[in-house]
């Protein structure tokens, strides 16, 4: 990743995985971060942001679960081809969702709790 910096605030509410998963999928959505970009190794980056490996372990599972990233052994980690509408649609919503939840474990919030806020908004 030779093009823009992802950057932790420890002192933020925002969990340090939640933060980077963030800043590298609007990085990826907004095309700053093309396809086929590699991006660092997960202990590379941990090293750079002075974090655990597993923090950025964490960040990067869920980007290649939203499809963003995709790693292979030998060829390390790059950003995924853009998706199709439908899917940027889900994956838009997807990150929504990961900023409420965020948002809301910030407040103290448990997984109870913040299913029931959801419940209510959709009521």
């Amino acid at each position: 990743m030779t093009g823009p910096t992802v950057r932790v605030d420890t002192t933020s509410p925002v969990p340090p995985y939640e933060q980077i998963r963030a800043q590298l999928a609007a990085l990826i959505g907004s095309g700053r971060l093309p396809e086929g970009e590699r991006l660092p190794t997960v202990r590379q980056l941990a090293a750079d942001l002075g974090l655990a490996v597993g923090t950025v372990a964490r960040a990067y599972k869920e980007l290649e679960a939203a499809a963003l990233i995709r790693s292979k052994r030998g060829a390390g980690t790059r950003v995924a081809a853009v998706p199709s509408a439908a899917h940027a649609d889900t994956l838009r919503l997807t990150r929504l969702a990961h900023g409420y939840v965020a948002a809301a474990r910030a407040t103290g919030a448990d997984e109870t709790a913040i299913l029931a806020a959801v419940r209510a908004a959709m009521g």
